[in-house]
């Protein structure tokens, strides 16, 4: 890499490690929320689920942003909005409020996608690697967000540990601002100038044209995908610490006169599991063609979905295994998915492209944890895997069909017309 990419990929590394900290810290948060605001999974699933819609309803708009404004300043307006969102969460008096919280903080959160991915599609010139690190740095927020979050609730209440989380973003947001690239160094020559500007909306009629553009070929396909894995990773992670917790693997254990609860180290250790599956799922973007991966990704979710349940009852030693190859082979697919995205579209509509595609992933997908709660209020966490199984291997098929198409991509790397 050289120093652009470097600078452009250390950005958006930041920025992509603070939002999943908070992300997938919702989740532990949640399993003190059901007891201290006396709810239901049901519902509180429906307002964390209308908070993670927000990431995705909010990602259009932003994707349009970045192809207009550049992506820097709305990735820093993303870790200030956190931020802020989270400073009201940890006062909350009420599920009311709480609720209040979470949707500003879907509502900021929306920015960081469509900009971050978009930069990195048109800044480095090695995105595949670029791409690698960017999940990687993601992972280590997942994981040691979720992490630091269990250890803090075993010695001080949610609220401060809520409140401690303002750190990290408010560092992550002053660092950022200070770093100097260029953001479309890595875009293709053909992609480059005028062409790339007039793909870009100016108007509601020019975003209609660029948006039938977009979904005439694969790329509608893809968009599919997204959905799915969207529904898979927020109906898999949303309640899976509650899932682990209720398991007897998983008994609180008491040291020191304080209580630990061992399942949320088991679900802070597959996530960071995950930051390998990121590393690997990049550097598989830049070496196998790009549908045959989504076809074996997604096979393999399908899969190990359906072992986990049973895992779980063989024991501890296969529940980890499962629940290890759960992390990494669920965030393995990230990289390989945004690789797709920019494969089916040009360069000067790659923000359009990803605001469309989380819209999908974030918006759609999350009717994931809403659908997890109802299935476990009214049913068992073997329906639940059986759900989120499904939807992985449709999107195998899906990748199928890509891989068999693949021959009629045309060579600006966009899919040609059906």
């Amino acid at each position: 890499m050289d120093r652009n990419d470097r600078a452009i990929t250390a950005f958006a590394m930041l920025g992509h490690a603070t939002f999943h900290t908070y992300e997938l810290v919702i989740p532990i948060f949640v399993v003190v929320w059901l007891e201290a605001f006396s709810t239901t999974p049901a519902f509180l699933g429906a307002v964390v689920g209308a908070s993670y819609a927000l990431v995705g309803i909010g990602a259009l708009p932003s994707g349009l942003l970045a192809d207009r404004v550049g992506s820097k300043r709305l990735v820093v307006a993303c870790l200030l909005g956190m931020a802020g969102s989270f400073a009201l969460i940890s006062v909350a008096p009420t599920l009311a409020v709480l609720a209040v919280g979470l949707l500003l903080w879907g509502a900021a959160a929306s920015l960081y996608h469509p900009a971050g991915l978009a930069l990195l599609s048109r800044g480095a010139k090695e995105r595949g690697a670029a791409f690698a690190y960017h999940g990687a740095a993601g992972n280590v927020g997942v994981a040691t967000g979720p992490l630091l979050a269990a250890i803090l609730l075993a010695f001080v209440g949610w609220r401060t540990v809520a409140a401690l989380l303002l750190v990290p973003v408010l560092a992550a947001a002053v660092v950022g601002a200070r770093l100097e690239f260029d953001e479309t160094a890595g875009a293709d020559a053909r992609d480059a100038g005028d062409e790339a500007r007039r793909e870009q909306p100016e108007s509601l009629a020019a975003f209609v044209a660029s948006s039938r553009l977009l979904f005439t070929g694969g790329f509608a396909l893809v968009f599919a995908t997204g959905i799915l894995y969207g529904l898979y990773y927020r109906g898999t992670f949303t309640f899976l610490p509650d899932i682990l917790a209720g398991l007897p693997l998983f008994e609180p254990v008491a040291l020191a006169g304080r209580s630990f609860e061992p399942s949320q180290y088991v679900y802070s250790g597959l996530l960071l599991v995950g930051g390998l599956g990121q590393y690997v799922g990049g550097l598989v973007a830049d070496r196998v063609q790009i549908e045959t991966a989504l076809l074996g990704g997604y096979a393999a979710l399908s899969a190990i979905a359906l072992a986990f349940v049973p895992a779980a009852n063989a024991g501890l030693a296969p529940l980890l295994v499962v629940a290890g190859l759960l992390g990494f082979l669920a965030f393995t697919i990230a990289p390989i998915n945004q690789e797709a995205i920019s494969a089916y579209t040009p360069a000067g509509a790659r923000g359009l492209s990803f605001g469309y595609s989380y819209t999908a992933i974030f918006g759609v997908g999350a009717l994931g944890s809403s659908l997890a709660g109802l299935i476990l209020t009214r049913s068992t966490s073997t329906a639940l895997f059986v759900f989120v199984a499904a939807c992985a291997a449709v999107a195998a098929l899906i990748g199928g069909t890509l891989r068999r198409r693949s021959g009629r991509r045309s060579p600006d790397g966009v899919a040609a017309d059906d």
